[in-house]
């Protein structure tokens, strides 16, 4: 709504007046609301030229939308709060988010900043930095101006230049205005249903391989190279999932890396000791040095991984066994075939009741699970998939319907991609990068007919 300056609502109040109560001629009547018109549309334009009401205006949470650059898992420098704890000069913070097409913004430190003595932090925003003093009298804080040229990510970044107490300003939400933007913002809006922590870990990408239902599928065989420098702590590249569990490798530390391989319990839970003993996953078999235990948060069942320093720009190679008992129960056993060693490893095989079934609902995904992780790429690489049936018959996959996790679907975060990278499937999620995938889009690449050469009967 535009702003009127008072002596000229005045004069408009008057014209109307005098129009609505004297008699006049239709046609001088006509003249005057000629005149009352161009009045109105002069002022309009005047005040759109010199509005400063925003036209757009979101508050950012930091919390859901900065990182530190310490990339420390479990960090207290990132709160529920934003911003807090912070003493280290040489740590940095960089918040993000995502805009629909080009425009100019104002930015504002909500009032929601707390101030420790004075201090003084740089902005920056596309090498445009803007240096702001804090003291404790101070509240909330205007930073500048940025004019952003292009749709996709900003990235501001935030950097203690000097304090005198013991730590930096503690800091909340930032404001991003805009007079002349009428475009989409992507960001994490709040916290409802824990989305700070789902929305710092980046959204998960999905492929879900074209199979027929109809197919008694019991060999489950993938291969999967995660590039150079794609290996981020953090990352859980899933080679192998169906309808009951998963199978894929792991960057737990910068010192460990697993292949894990878990199954669903039948009984819903998130809390593995609630699931009863007709409902519990059992373990048939463990290959050498393998660990194997319960798991929660996200469902529960059996859980296994070994410890191995699998290697990014190598080739691995997985195969899942999947077969119905006759006692409404069906095993899965999962083999990791390691080129250091040549040779096929058994994972683990695990019984799962009140189950009955060949695999079914194939498909890969790529996750990070380190909140702190999440403005950090990663991509991953999926070639060469084939089913073999009961009847001992080989299939290629060669169809995948690419997909996101709810953090993608709502908009909070637009950082995911998937589909054909020459011969292969690839997925890419993570680091806010601009060019994302269409979710729901289905690829289909060229045939391998490189059909596993595997004995199963020398299976380990």
């Amino acid at each position: 709504m535009f702003v009127f300056e008072a002596s000229l609502i005045w004069f408009i109040r008057e014209v109307i007046f005098k129009i609505k109560n004297l008699y006049i001629h239709q046609k001088m009547k006509n003249f005057y609301y000629l005149i009352l018109s161009l009045l109105v549309s002069c002022s309009y334009a005047e005040n759109k030229k010199g509005n400063t009401d925003p036209q757009m205006k979101i508050s950012l949470p930091l919390a859901g939308n900065a990182f530190s650059s310490k990339h420390i898992d479990g960090s207290n420098t990132i709160t529920d709060n934003g911003i807090e704890n912070w003493t280290d000069s040489k740590e940095y913070f960089t918040a993000y988010f995502r805009v629909s097409k080009a425009g100019n913004f104002q930015i504002t430190v909500e009032e929601s900043v707390e101030v420790f003595g004075k201090a003084e932090l740089e902005f920056s925003i596309n090498k445009e930095s803007k240096k702001v003093n804090f003291t404790s009298s101070k509240k909330a804080v205007t930073l500048g101006n940025w004019k952003i040229d292009h749709e996709g990510y900003v990235a501001i970044r935030i950097k203690g230049i000097s304090k005198s107490g013991d730590r930096f300003p503690s800091i909340n939400r930032l404001t991003i205005s805009s007079t002349d933007y009428d475009g989409k913002i992507s960001y994490v809006p709040n916290d409802e249903g824990n989305f700070y922590h789902w929305g710092r870990r980046g959204p998960s990408v999905h492929l879900n391989y074209q199979v027929p239902e109809s197919t008694n599928a019991e060999w489950y065989y993938n291969e999967v190279t995660v590039p150079v420098n794609e290996d981020k702590i953090g990352s859980y590249f899933m080679a192998n999932g169906f309808g009951e569990g998963y199978f894929g490798i792991q960057v737990n530390s910068p010192t460990e890396r697993r292949i894990l391989f878990s199954v669903w319990s039948p009984f819903s839970t998130d809390d593995p000791k609630s699931i009863p003993d007709s409902h519990k996953i059992k373990m048939l078999k463990k290959g050498e040095k393998v660990h194997t235990g319960e798991f929660g948060n996200e469902g529960s069942g059996g859980q296994s991984y070994l410890k191995y320093n699998w290697k990014a720009g190598t080739t691995y190679k997985f195969l899942l066994h999947g077969i119905p008992q006759n006692n409404n129960s069906t095993n899965y056993t999962a083999y990791f075939f390691a080129p250091e060693l040549k040779k096929w490893l058994l994972i683990a095989s695990f019984n799962r009741p009140q189950t009955n079934t060949y695999l079914k609902r194939f498909h890969s995904f790529l996750e990070n699970f380190v909140p702190e992780q999440g403005d950090l790429s990663r991509r991953v690489l999926f070639n060469n998939q084939w089913i073999c049936d009961e009847k001992g018959n080989w299939i290629e996959v060669n169809s995948a319907r690419f997909t996101t996790d709810n953090t993608g679907a709502q908009g909070y975060r637009m950082d995911f991609a998937g589909g054909l990278e020459k011969d292969s499937f690839y997925l890419k999620d993570g680091g806010f990068f601009n060019n994302y995938t269409t979710p729901k889009t289905t690829y289909t690449r060229p045939l391998n007919n490189k059909k596993p050469e595997i004995n199963f009967s020398n299976l380990p």
